[in-house]
C-alpha cells in the first residue's frame, strides 16, 4: 500500500494519532490550526471512502449565512495543496465529496445557531469539525454532541478563546472530557508562519494595546481591562538589555502538584522596569529545579534570587544544590498590596516576547468582583500569579511599607 508523508506542526501531531472522541485546538492568529483540521478533515474523508464507508464530515459554524463564510474555501485550499489527494476529491462550486473509491464521503457546510434541528438529518456524521467554536452556545453542543453518534464518530473544534466562561472554554478547556487530544496553538508554534504574517503581526505588536494583541496573536482571553491588576502599565515587545540599567533581579516562586515553579530576571531603569526571562514548570521536582532553571534562564546561579519565605528548607535545599545566591524574601502584613503598588508605581512595565507566561499572567491577574453589584473590589482573586508573584520578589528589597513607594522612584529620577 503506498504511503504520503503529511506535513503537520508538531504540537498537532498527538491530537490527531490514535482514538479520540473529541479533537481540538485553540489560539490566536497565524497558528496554522485551521488548514491543518481542514486537511485532516479531508485525509480522514478519504481514508473512510477507500476503506468503503460512506457518510459526511459535517463542517459547522455557529453562524453561517451562505457557503462565503464557511470553511469551505479552508477545505478545498487543503486538498489542492496535497497533489496526492487531490485525485480523490470532486470539488464543485458548492460541494466537496470524494470519487473514484469504493465508499463515498460528502462534506456539508452548516451554520449551528439556525440549522441545529436539520442536522439531525444528515445521516452518518464520521466527522463534526466545528470552527471559530468560541461562541457556540451551551444549547448548541448539547443537541449536537448525540447527533454525532456513528460508531467510531468523532467532534473537531477550533477556536480562538475569548472568555474564560465561554460554554467552549468550560467545556473543551478548563474541563475537557476525558480522553480528549486539545492542546494550544500559536503563531510561534507554526514551523511554516508566513513573513507577510510576522510582518502584521509586529505592526499589531506596536499599535494595539496588550489585551487585543494577546487576543489576536497569542490565544489570550479578551479580559475587562479594568479589573486587571496591571492594566495600562504594561507591554510586550523585544528588547536588549542595556549595560547602564540596574540589575540584574531575580525572583522565584515554588510550585505544588498543579502550580508552577515559576522563576523571573528583570532590570531598572528610570521609571521603568525591564523583564527579560522567565522559566517555569508545573510539577518541577526541587532537585530538578536548578539545571532547569539555569538551562533557560542564563548565568542565573550567578545572581541573588529571592525566594517565597513560607519554603524555607526549598530555599536552603537550591542554596546547597547549585544555586548558592538563594534567600528568603522579606514578608509583612499586606507585602502583596505593596508590592502591587510598587509595581504599578513603574511608568512601564516591559516584558520581553519570550516571557509568554508573565504577560499572560498580566493579562489575567485581577481583582474580584461583587457577584451582586459586579463593582469591581480592592481584593485580588489569588490566581494567574506565580510569575507575578516571582516579579515581586524579585524587586523585594525596592518594596517598602505603604507610603515609601513615591520616594523610591523619585529618587531614581534625579
Amino acid at each position: 500500500m503506498a504511503t504520503a508523508r503529511v506535513r503537520l506542526p508538531p504540537k498537532l501531531r498527538p491530537v490527531f494519532l490514535g482514538d479520540a472522541r473529541y479533537r481540538g485546538s485553540y489560539g490566536g492568529r497565524g497558528s496554522g490550526k485551521t488548514r491543518t483540521f481542514a486537511k485532516m478533515a479531508a485525509i480522514r474523508a478519504y481514508q473512510a471512502a477507500a476503506n468503503g464507508q460512506s457518510g459526511v464530515v459535517l463542517c459547522g459554524r455557529e453562524f453561517m449565512n451562505s457557503l462565503d463564510e464557511s470553511s469551505m474555501s479552508e477545505v478545498k485550499s487543503a486538498i489542492a495543496d496535497e497533489a496526492w489527494l487531490a485525485p480523490f476529491f470532486d470539488l464543485g462550486e458548492k460541494y466537496i465529496r470524494t470519487t473514484g473509491l469504493p465508499g463515498r464521503v460528502d462534506f456539508r457546510f452548516a451554520g449551528l445557531r439556525h440549522n441545529l434541528d436539520s442536522l439531525k438529518s444528515k445521516a452518518r456524521i464520521l466527522i463534526a469539525w466545528i470552527d471559530e467554536a468560541e461562541n457556540v452556545t451551551e444549547a448548541a453542543w448539547r443537541k449536537l454532541t448525540p447527533t454525532v453518534r456513528e460508531d467510531g464518530s468523532e467532534i473537531w473544534l477550533t477556536w480562538n478563546p475569548e472568555k474564560i466562561d465561554s460554554p467552549t472554554n468550560k467545556r473543551f478547556r478548563v474541563s475537557p472530557p476525558e480522553g480528549a487530544k486539545i492542546v494550544e496553538l500559536n503563531w510561534r508554534d507554526n514551523p511554516w508562519f508566513p513573513s507577510v504574517l510576522e510582518a502584521e503581526r509586529l505592526s499589531d505588536q506596536s499599535r494595539l494595546d496588550p489585551d487585543t494583541y494577546q487576543h489576536v496573536w497569542e490565544g489570550g482571553y479578551l479580559t475587562n481591562s479594568d479589573r486587571q491588576v496591571l492594566a495600562g502599565k504594561w507591554e510586550v515587545r523585544d528588547f536588549e538589555v542595556s549595560p547602564s540599567w540596574d540589575g540584574p533581579y531575580q525572583g522565584g516562586d515554588f510550585g505544588f502538584a498543579q502550580d508552577p515553579t515559576a522563576a523571573v530576571r528583570c532590570y531598572v531603569s528610570g521609571d521603568t522596569l525591564f523583564v527579560s526571562h522567565e522559566a517555569g514548570k508545573v510539577g518541577l521536582e526541587l532537585d530538578h529545579t536548578t539545571n532547569f532553571l539555569k538551562q533557560r534562564i542564563p548565568d542565573f546561579d550567578c545572581h541573588t534570587t529571592r525566594w517565597d519565605s513560607a519554603r524555607p528548607e526549598s530555599i536552603s535545599f537550591l542554596s546547597r544544590h547549585g544555586l548558592p545566591r538563594s534567600v528568603a524574601v522579606e514578608k509583612w502584613k499586606g507585602s502583596v498590596e505593596d508590592g502591587i503598588q510598587f509595581l504599578r508605581s513603574f511608568r512601564r512595565i516591559v516584558i520581553h516576547s519570550r516571557c509568554t507566561e508573565l504577560a499572560k499572567e498580566a493579562r489575567l491577574y485581577s481583582y474580584k468582583i461583587d457577584r451582586l453589584t459586579q463593582e469591581i473590589l480592592t481584593d485580588i482573586v489569588d490566581a494567574h500569579n506565580h510569575y507575578i508573584d516571582a516579579l515581586r520578589y524579585a524587586v523585594g528589597p525596592m518594596i517598602k511599607r505603604s507610603g515609601s513607594v513615591a520616594m523610591f522612584l523619585s529618587s531614581r529620577n534625579r
